[in-house]
């Protein structure tokens, strides 16, 4: 045989290997292998939930005033609310009573063929807090605004520690529940695999119609103060995962 007869042949080999070896490749780029799926894997989960009493109460006070010319109509709501700034700020104090002011609109009335024909609006003091004594009291010495609506509902602070207090029951509950099925299927134990932590609550902010509205016959009820009662709130956490027993 030949020197360029026996190189030949080997260059044909090369060529055969390499194309073989490319095609096997591309078979395992197309098809990858299909992993076994994990064994002894559990999906569990557990909740917790508290509820308490809602600490922090929203008063709304509100007046509506309409004429013939906006200036006039504005003017008068803007007497109205600076004085009952007035009697609010004399009883704020921070966490307590709180003041602050809340909407104010002015709008035209039309009359027929669409001309205006005068003017309407509204303004808003809100008055919240932890004090429900001092803020239903001061609500009922305002007499240049009218009861809009009482809300109910759970601080920053109580919320907040409400929501820890039930995440630490619920992972509680999650540990107990998953060492418990570790045991029942004869294993001694488990390692996390995956978890996630959910919370919602109920009663958040309960609009409450107070049970004195007549607030316009004021000169009858001077420094009356508004009857309240909070309600309640609940916070419900759930702790869903897997685990592998072992």
């Amino acid at each position: 045989m030949s020197a360029a007869s026996g190189r030949a042949r080997q260059s044909a080999l090369l060529l055969a290997i390499w194309t073989a070896a490319f095609a096997w490749l591309g078979l395992a780029h197309a098809q990858p292998m299909a992993m076994p799926a994990p064994a002894n894997v559990v999906q569990i989960d557990a909740s917790g939930f508290k509820e308490v009493t809602q600490d922090w109460l929203t008063m709304r006070l509100t007046t509506t005033e309409s004429g013939a010319d906006a200036g006039t109509v504005q003017n008068q709501l803007k007497m109205a609310i600076e004085s009952a700034l007035v009697v609010a700020r004399a009883q704020a104090q921070p966490g307590l009573l709180e003041v602050r002011t809340g909407q104010f609109s002015l709008y035209p009335r039309y009359g027929s063929g669409g001309k205006i024909n005068g003017w309407q609006g509204s303004t808003e003091l809100v008055l919240e807090g932890r004090d429900f004594a001092r803020i239903s009291s001061t609500a009922g010495k305002i007499s240049t605004l009218t009861m809009g609506g009482v809300a109910f509902s759970l601080s920053r602070e109580a919320r907040q520690q409400l929501e820890s207090e039930v995440q630490a029951q619920a992972i509680g509950r999650f540990k107990a529940r998953a060492a418990e099925v570790a045991k029942v299927f004869g294993f001694n134990g488990y390692t996390l695999r995956e978890i996630a932590i959910s919370s919602a609550d109920s009663g958040g902010e309960v609009v409450v119609r107070p049970r004195v509205m007549a607030m316009e016959a004021k000169a009858a009820m001077s420094d009356a103060p508004v009857p309240v009662e909070a309600g309640k709130s609940m916070v419900n956490v759930t702790v869903s995962g897997s685990i592998q027993l072992r």
